[in-house]
């Protein structure tokens, strides 16, 4: 299994329900199901926000006695979809754009699910943190390096967490490539947001608030997805740290011409100015010698992105609907790729092989990006675990942070002429022995 989309997961949840594996049968929280009640707040229940909305109603044990949100829809679907679920009628909060900080002070919580625009992820999770709650978040974490820091010395000092554990999980078989050797020592890794979002930008109904960044910021606006993967590969934060970027982008024009096209020569947005540039590369390099390419375009037209990974043993290439692979002196041609499917098998992560949820009230998530999944999705329920053992997720704050950090960061290189800014080092030094990731 390469990685968790919407149409391997199906197939990977099937496998995995096949059986109790050892892993399973060693934890008892995941083999007999989860150990107590958690009681969940939700902020931001549109879209993206239903999705995981719909997630946790299907998990036994969650309750969901608060939500917040300022559009009226949003808010009396998501109470009706708690009714239908048979959990007791939700508090409401929709006193405006900040009723969140409220809902926090006032309801006895858990943890608060933060999937709103992107502006108001800090400040969600900050009031949540604050008020002795734990924030799971949509990416990205922060939008500026004083929230960014923000975000860590709350936790520090409050020991309430915040996550984008809600962004998605890494692909576990790439991960277990490298820590097994077969790329050898890893230089390079290279992939990004390459999206095309132009409908998105221009539809009130789906995503409102998705242009205004275009319109005001440039840099790598969208750094966690390829991120939730790279990070892990080259043991950022876990023996390896970031230590500078640069970034460059082409000049804007791709929405405009897009507004031209759909609206007509005199539409207001085909003539306004759009600070992000039509595509951003940025290169980082880490303080032991590891490099990054990562590249954001969400306005031309292509497909989605592919990841290249590059050791010193050999490289595999992952594209949307193929892998392929060189290993130099295994592959049978040299200098010739060949088809990644045995070594994608061969090097199956035993979080993936074990990976066996309780079963899931309900039928297929709804929300956006469910895809017709039935089964609990892996990154929230090695969430609910977490919570249920007063631990961080697999993501923490510190390494939430850093990759929210690129946003910030690439956009000064770009605003000096791509010149170098160096990285924060966000966990003090802890980077040098902090455990690695997924270990």
């Amino acid at each position: 299994m390469n990685y968790l989309d919407r149409r391997n997961f199906l197939k990977l949840s099937t496998l995995a329900l096949g059986g109790m594996t050892a892993g399973l049968l060693s934890n008892p929280s995941m083999a007999r199901g989860f150990k107590k009640n958690l009681r969940l707040g939700f902020v931001g229940i549109g879209g993206r926000g239903s999705y995981h909305l719909d997630t946790a109603l299907g998990i036994t044990g969650v309750e969901i006695p608060a939500i917040c949100d300022i559009d009226p829809e949003n808010l009396y679907r998501a109470k009706r979809w708690i009714e239908e679920s048979g959990q007791p009628s939700p508090k409401l909060y929709d006193k405006g754009p900040t009723d969140f900080i409220r809902m926090c002070e006032e309801e006895e919580l858990d943890a608060v699910i933060c999937a709103t625009p992107w502006d108001t992820h800090a400040p969600v999770c900050l009031a949540a943190m604050k008020n002795g709650k734990h924030a799971a978040c949509e990416v990205p974490l922060a939008q500026t390096l004083e929230e960014a820091w923000e975000l860590v010395e709350t936790f520090e000092k409050t020991g309430k967490w915040a996550s984008i554990v809600l962004g998605g999980f890494g692909d576990m078989t790439m991960l277990n490539m490298v820590r097994k050797g077969l790329l050898g020592d890893i230089l390079h890794a290279e992939s990004g947001y390459i999206h095309d979002l132009r409908m998105v930008k221009f539809n009130p109904e789906e995503e409102p608030w998705r242009l205004q960044p275009a319109i005001d910021k440039n840099g790598n606006l969208y750094p966690d997805h390829p991120m939730r993967n790279m990070m892990p590969l080259l043991d950022i934060n876990h023996g390896d740290r970031f230590d500078y970027l640069v970034s460059m982008s082409t000049k804007s024009g791709m929405l405009n011409e897009y507004a031209k096209a759909q609206y007509g020569e005199k539409h207001p947005y085909a003539t306004k100015k759009m600070a992000l540039g039509d595509y951003n590369a940025s290169l980082i390099r880490t303080v032991k010698g590891k490099m990054i390419t990562l590249n954001h375009d969400t306005h031309t037209p292509h497909p989605r992105e592919s990841f290249r990974l590059q050791g010193t043993k050999g490289i595999y290439l992952r594209e949307r609907d193929a892998q392929r692979i060189y290993i130099e002196g295994r592959s049978p041609e040299a200098h010739q790729w060949e088809p990644a499917a045995p070594y994608l098998e061969e090097y199956a992560h035993d979080i993936m092989k074990n990976y066996a949820p309780p079963e899931r009230k309900g039928g297929a998530i709804r929300g956006h990006g469910s895809g017709g999944i039935t089964q609990t999705p892996i990154n929230w329920h090695r969430l609910i675990l977490a919570l249920q053992e007063n631990k961080q997720p697999d993501w923490d704050v510190y390494d939430s942070v850093t990759s929210a950090a690129i946003i910030p960061l690439t956009g000064a290189s770009v605003a000096d002429k791509s010149r170098p800014v160096d990285f924060p080092d966000f966990t003090r030094g802890k980077w040098e022995t902090r455990a690695k990731l997924y270990s």
